[in-house]
């Protein structure tokens, strides 16, 4: 199995690239643009010690990155001025791209990021991590920076719980445990070898990037690993031990709509690649069941399970970053 390969050969810990002056040497050589994103919602309780601690040590003690930017789905706390006060870009996800509407989620701002963004690497990293450090975007940055059939680096981590004695060593990544590495473990096994394949940071190469659809809500991750497993194959894949990541616990019934939205994910893919076939309606509503004076009630959300095209279909993205004699990644 090629799986066991990217855990023998392509699984590295942070500390393998901790050397960042020599990152930014490779970054140099090699011609790159590095870009890092936040997609928010909310997150001004940790949005401004992220971009702070990481501006400092990765812009201005080594120039790793060449810019951050945060795309917010419409927060209606402080996220969008603490972002800017401590030094990112920011930009509203529905100004982005306007003609084409906009949807609220976070694949939704990581699509459109690739449009404001001008990195040949992307970072991707969530916006509620409270022990944010450097390592976060330089340990997914090593891999690509060191081998050029790298193109996809996904982080993997300790998730404390957090209990009501507080903070539970394991525990974290629920989903992941009970949905998506037994799905990848009947469909794609070599996939089941990513530790995290549902992590919230991880980088690529735009040339790589540009070409996926992308789910607007939950299923953004497991979509993009199927479709650079059929695109590019388990050797385009690296992962990277961050240790510890603490971060918000999501309660039960979140997990339950978060489960949803990426097993229609999945099933779309499934279809899309002949492996099993979709019967002509799917549910498109998570149904939950509570009890109310201990009567059950049902409960139905809504959850997308809309896609964005590959953005390089579009026009105005080839005009930005396809024109004439414009620098591309390797």
């Amino acid at each position: 199995m090629k799986g066991e390969e990217l855990l023998r050969d392509r699984t590295f810990h942070h500390t393998d690239f901790s050397e960042k002056a020599r990152l930014v040497d490779q970054k140099i050589e090699q011609g790159l643009r590095i870009s890092l994103a936040f997609p928010t919602l909310n997150e001004e309780a940790t949005i401004g010690k992220e971009v702070l601690i990481l501006k400092t040590e990765l812009m201005e003690r080594y120039p790793l990155l060449d810019e951050i930017v945060v795309i917010d789905s419409g927060s209606i706390d402080r996220t969008r001025d603490i972002a800017r006060e401590n030094g990112a870009r920011v930009y509203s996800s529905q100004d982005i791209l306007r003609s084409l509407g906009t949807h609220r989620g976070k694949g939704e701002n990581l699509w459109k990021s690739l449009f404001v963004l001008e990195g040949d690497l992307i970072v991707w990293i969530d916006a509620d991590i409270s022990n944010i450090a450097p390592k976060f975007v330089y340990g997914l940055l090593g891999p690509l920076l060191r081998d050029p059939k790298i193109e996809y680096v996904k982080a993997f981590y300790e998730r404390p719980f957090r209990a009501a004695g507080g903070l539970v060593a394991a525990g974290g990544g629920r989903v992941t445990e009970i949905l998506v590495r037994p799905l990848f473990s009947l469909y794609y096994p070599d996939l089941a070898c990513l530790v995290q394949p549902l992590s919230g940071e991880y980088a690529g190469r735009r040339s790589l990037l540009e070409r996926l659809p992308f789910s607007v809500g939950y299923g953004v991750e497991i979509g993009h690993l199927i479709d650079i497993f059929h695109l590019a194959g388990i050797n385009a894949f690296a992962q990277v031990n961050m240790d510890t990541r603490i971060h918000r616990n999501q309660p039960l019934t979140s997990l339950g709509r978060m489960a949803f939205g990426i097993l229609a994910t999945f099933s779309q893919r499934m279809a899309k690649y002949g492996r099993v076939g979709l019967p002509a309606e799917i549910g498109i509503e998570h149904l939950a069941v509570s009890l109310a004076e201990n009567l059950p009630q049902l409960e139905a959300t809504r959850v997308s399970s809309e896609e964005r095209p590959p953005i390089v279909e579009l026009e105005e993205y080839r005009r930005k970053f396809h024109r004439e004699g414009r620098t591309r990644s390797v």
